[in-house]
């Protein structure tokens, strides 16, 4: 019998098909230090972006010699340590497909909000205010440059989405896709050009080592006005130097679903009135939680042949 520790949760019809072939399904979230412990009494841990797997939880499950699988239910997996995992004899997975429209749409939102002042708009109708003129001074959509840092799939999905609007939209990657430049219509860019056009930047790229993309030396590269935008990862963005930017007018306006530390700390940087935020919602719809759930059972049942 197959055990799966769901730390964070599972979408109910996944539990449900994994039932279905004979397996236990445990949807508890556990402290960093309590998960040491459980981890020895399963085959397969799932975790979203809540539970953080690190060397000390492997090597506990190692010392039980039970667990072999991992799986993150989204695209990132910066929560768990995957080379020492590997390392150590166990599998780890993630489901980079099922989420990307839901993150890219969400995306898409936060630059119509920080285009049209739609977050302070309703926070302030909702004390009673009537700011007409105060947020009277919007910009369409149609006809600015997107530029898009990390071309993967959620980039693709926002490029399309874009285009679709009339807007001109540019990528920059380490990576280039062949064949996907004539395929899209969406030319690849060094990120100093991308800095240099973009009305709107939308940072799609996996959190890596050196630091901040989204910096104080990359914002000064950008036109004045410029929306940021981040659904990524929050050390992609040094949330000092956006605020700096908001306060000196240098960024007309970002849209937020990730964050250094979360929950969020930075009440300076989130309840600024030219932020557009939500709380790590990228991922959030019925739609993919779906995706994401038939795409584990897929997983497990390929590796215990289920």
């Amino acid at each position: 019998m197959i055990r799966i520790l769901a730390s964070d949760g599972m979408e109910k019809g996944a539990v449900a098909a994994l039932e279905a072939k004979g397996c236990v399904v445990d949807q508890q979230f556990y402290d960093p230090e309590a998960l040491k412990e459980a981890v020895k009494q399963y085959d397969v841990l799932v975790v979203r972006s809540a539970t953080k797997v690190r060397e000390p939880h492997i090597d506990a499950a190692k010392e039980a010699g039970r667990l072999k699988l991992i799986i993150r239910g989204g695209v990132g997996v910066d929560n768990i340590d995957v080379k020492y995992a590997e390392q150590n004899g166990i599998t780890v997975r993630n489901t980079p497909r099922a989420s990307s429209q839901s993150v890219a749409e969400l995306a898409l939102a936060h630059m119509f909000a920080c285009a049209r002042f739609v977050s302070i708009a309703g926070h302030t109708m909702r004390e009673g205010k009537w700011e007409k003129k105060a947020y009277g001074k919007g910009i369409e959509l149609q006809g600015r440059t997107l530029g898009i840092i990390g071309f993967g799939r959620i980039g693709q999905h926002l490029g399309v989405m874009a285009k679709a609007i009339g807007m001109n939209v540019i990528a920059y990657d380490i990576y280039h896709i062949e064949g996907i430049e004539q395929q899209l219509g969406i030319p690849y860019v060094e990120m100093d050009e991308l800095l240099a056009k973009s009305d709107f930047i939308s940072v799609h790229a996996p959190a890596v080592d050196g630091g901040a993309i989204i910096n104080a030396e990359t914002i000064a590269k950008m036109k004045d006005g410029v929306c940021i935008i981040n659904t990524s990862r929050g050390k992609n963005l040094d949330e000092d130097a956006l605020l700096a930017a908001l306060e000196s007018g240098k960024v007309r306006a970002a849209g937020l679903d990730v964050y250094a530390t979360e929950p969020s700390q930075n009440a300076a940087l989130y309840s600024h009135p030219m932020v557009s935020c939500t709380p790590h919602i990228g991922a959030a719809t019925g739609e993919a939680q779906k995706r994401i759930g038939q795409e584990i059972v897929d997983i497990i049942s390929k590796q215990f042949n289920l």
